[in-house]
Parts: structure tokens; sequence; C-alpha cells
């Protein structure tokens, strides 16, 4: 969903986003009794209206018009970097709090269809503003969320008790693990992105229940998947929208770094060359990396770009073992390509992209996942047509 809202205070960010269909008029009494700006600390930088990247700090006490007109905008508004080590007023290395994207709470909670007297478990308090939606929904009773950073969910407390009136229960803890003393719950929702939907979400959701999380493999792409916990103990459903979430910290995953992976050797390093017609500009979409990396499991990618506007693309595996590289240069109609270990990354992602393209390049929402005790399988359109591994097409 893209849904660009230029800064106009809280009711002409309610009236964009009804339009763009994303605040449904059902939630419109709760947007209104629960404002963001109560739920946005002094300092923030808010991110771009398209894309991912932050903009400088905005400080409340320094300039009290430009923060509000940054809470009334669609855009995200990172709140921690760095988990907390990094301190002032230039940006760290990596966001990892944040309050979210007015359009994507929402939609998700839209997703999510909680009602009054449901039993809801938040993963990812962040700044509290979507539990407090939550709570004003289904009842402050009936609302438990989780987080793991100490001083974020300490924040959070502070927040929703100046906020007034019954609070959630704010529980510090890992949200992998759920609240299981109490469940059950008839909606879960996560705030942060996940790889593997974990087994304690699904045991601790009634039959019938509504799980939606932001999900994507390792390679790249997310989206959100909407799940409903049937009584054989799998969820299964597909997904709504794309997505472009913080992962959840315990599954960010340790990349090994490039020189693992040649081990000393001059170039080519042992690899074997061949070109390709595919060139890999044809593989940035954030569509084609999810498509890429169901196929593709355990596989990332880096870029080494120069000054002429060639690039090489990086494919590696998380096994230190495997690795791929294509050259990108323009106005060429083969490209060269290098790959070398156990698998032959480059050949799997080509078949993974051809499948993916002869089949109409399908968008996120005809793809779906099925959740179980035996892991997780991806599929397009229903169960019966699982996502094959790349490794098989070639």
């Amino acid at each position: 969903m893209s849904t660009r809202v230029e800064a106009a205070g809280p009711e002409g960010l309610a009236a964009a986003l009804v339009e763009a269909g994303a605040l449904e008029t059902d939630w419109l009494d709760t947007y209104r009794a629960v404002p963001r700006a109560m739920f946005v600390p002094a300092r923030v930088w808010p991110g771009m209206p398209e894309g991912t990247e932050q903009g400088p700090l905005v400080d409340r006490a320094v300039d009290p018009r430009t923060w509000l007109d940054a809470v009334y905008s669609n855009v995200p508004l990172t709140t921690q970097w760095d988990r907390g080590e990094h301190q002032g007023d230039e940006q760290g290395t990596t966001p990892t709090s944040s309050n979210s994207l007015p359009s994507m709470v929402f939609a998700m909670l839209a997703d999510l269809g909680v009602e009054a007297g449901h039993r809801v478990l938040e993963i990812g308090t962040g700044t509290g503003w979507n539990a407090a939606l939550l709570a004003h929904r289904a009842g402050a009773g009936n609302v438990v969320s989780v987080e793991y950073d100490p001083s974020v969910a300490e924040q959070a407390r502070e927040t929703l008790a100046e906020f007034g009136g019954p609070a959630p229960l704010v529980v510090t803890g890992d949200g992998r693990a759920g609240v299981a003393d109490q469940a059950p719950y008839d909606r879960v929702i996560a705030t942060a992105s996940v790889g593997e939907v974990p087994s304690a979400w699904i045991e601790q959701t009634v039959a019938g229940g509504v799980i939606v999380a932001p999900w994507g493999p390792l390679y790249g792409g997310e989206a959100i998947v909407r799940l409903t916990v049937g009584h054989d103990g799998h969820a299964r459903g597909l997904f709504t929208r794309s997505s472009a979430f913080m992962r959840i910290r315990q599954q960010s995953p340790e990349l090994p770094e490039p020189s693992v992976y040649f081990r000393g050797r001059e170039w080519p390093a042992g690899g074997q060359r061949s070109t390709t017609t595919l060139s890999p500009t044809a593989l940035g979409g954030w569509v084609e990396q999810f498509v890429i990396g169901l196929e593709v499991p355990r596989a990332f990618w880096r870029t080494e770009r120069y000054d002429d506007g060639a690039y090489t693309l990086w494919t590696y595996d998380l096994d230190g073992r495997s690795w791929a590289s294509a050259d990108y240069a323009p106005e060429r109609a083969r490209f060269e390509v290098v790959q070398e270990g156990p698998r032959r990354l480059w050949d799997e992602v080509e078949a993974a992209y051809r499948w993916w393209n002869g089949r109409g390049r399908p968008g996120f929402e005809r793809f779906g996942l099925t959740v179980g005790p035996r892991g997780t399988v991806a599929w397009l359109d229903d169960e019966s047509c699982p996502v094959p591994e790349a490794a098989r097409l070639r």
C-alpha cells in the first residue's frame, strides 16, 4: 500500500487515509480517541513518504510545528537506533524501534478483524500506539502486548499510564514465546517482521482465530500474511499487501563476511564462468526478491557498485561455501556469471525468476502460507500449488 499524505493535522490525515482505503470508517472513532501525538516521543527521525530511509532528527522542544507535521503525516517515525546504543542527533546504523506508518497500522488492524471482547496478543509494543488502539477497540483488559527491549517497554507503560484510563498489559520478554499465562487469544498481531511464524502463536490462538504478521524470506521482500488457525494445529492464509518492517531481533541471522567464501583465493576463486541473458536489474523489485527468497532458501545478496553505472550482484548461501556473482553493465545483452560451491546459486535464482515470470508475474496477494508442526509451506493461489524450490526447476 502506497499512501502519500501531506501533513494536515489529525483530521486531514484521517480523511486522506479513509480516501485511500487504509482507514476503514468503523475505525474512525478509535483513531480520534487515541491520538498518534500522545504516543510519539519528543525526538524522532521521520521516514520518507516513499522508500525506507529516514530524514534528519525532528525535536519537539526545538521545532514543535515540524514535529507535529511529522506526527500527522503518513510516514513512520524512528524512535530508537542500534538497540538504544546510539545516542545523539545524527542517525545511527540501524533503526530498532519506531512508531509505524499510519496507513499500514490501520490496514493491518482491518486485516486482523478485531472486535469488542476479543482477546488480543500484540508482538512488539514500540511506543504503545497500536496497543492503545487495540485496547480502545477490544477493551484494555483483553489486550496483552510483548516488547523485548526493557527500556522501550517501560517507556510504553509510562505513556499508556499518562494517556489515562485502563491500560493494556505490557510484558517485557521474547515475543516469539507469546504470553501463555494470558492465553488463549482470538487475535495475534506482530509489528515486527518474521521469517518463521513461531509455533507458540498458533498454540495460544483459538481455532478460528487470526494471526496477522509481516513475513519475509531471508533474500528480501516482505508482505503481510493473514493466517487463520485450524482445528488441525495448522495456520493458513494469503498475503494481503507488501510491507517493510524491522525484523524481530531473535530472527536476524548473522551473515558471513564475503572473505569467508573466498578463503584467500585469487579471482575467480575457484568459480565456474558462464553468461546469462537475464539482467541483474530484473531481480531488484520487492516482489521479485520475495519470490526468489521463497524458492532459494538460506540465500542473501549484496551489490558492489561502480562509477560507470555497472555493478556486481553477489548472492551467498548462509553455509559460507556457495556464492555467485553476476556482472551488470549498461547496454549489454549478456552478463557474466561466476558461481562456486555445493549450490549453483545463480542457476537457482534464475530458475526462480523464470518460474514466477512464466506464471504471469503474480503479486503478493496470490501467495499464501501454511504453517504447522512440520514447518512452513508457501503456495500460489491455494495449497494444492506449493512454491517449488528453485533447485528442482533447473
